[in-house]
């Protein structure tokens, strides 16, 4: 939920603005919205499908995704290059932060 919505002041709520309804906010907001955390690779894959615009971006994070599931850890690589690859034209927090945490994970694997 975001700030501007209504709160829920059903029985035995807290008052709006009590130290621990703050506390529940901002943990959510943190949890949904911390740009500045790495992602995993099906994690970043899994949010391409979730917010990216696109539907021809949002069709390559399925197959990456389905292509992961079936045959495993020896395809995640490739499949979050054609991702990242993908995504080049897809802008905002979320987007920076999916492509810095595949660029991270294809630059520390090529290095092993």
């Amino acid at each position: 939920m975001g700030d501007d919505a209504p709160e829920d002041l059903g029985a035995g709520a807290e008052t709006p603005g009590s130290p621990s309804q703050n506390a529940d906010r901002d943990s959510d907001r943190n949890s949904d919205n911390n740009y500045d955390r790495d992602l995993g690779v099906v994690e970043a894959i899994t949010f391409v499908t979730r917010s990216c615009p696109s539907g021809v971006v949002i069709s390559v994070a399925n197959q990456a995704l389905e292509a992961i599931k079936t045959d495993g850890a020896d395809v995640i690589k490739q499949q979050a290059y054609f991702v990242l690859t993908a995504i080049q034209g897809w802008r905002g927090d979320r987007a920076r932060q999916v492509h810095r945490s595949l660029t991270k994970y294809l630059e520390e694997s090529s290095s092993s």
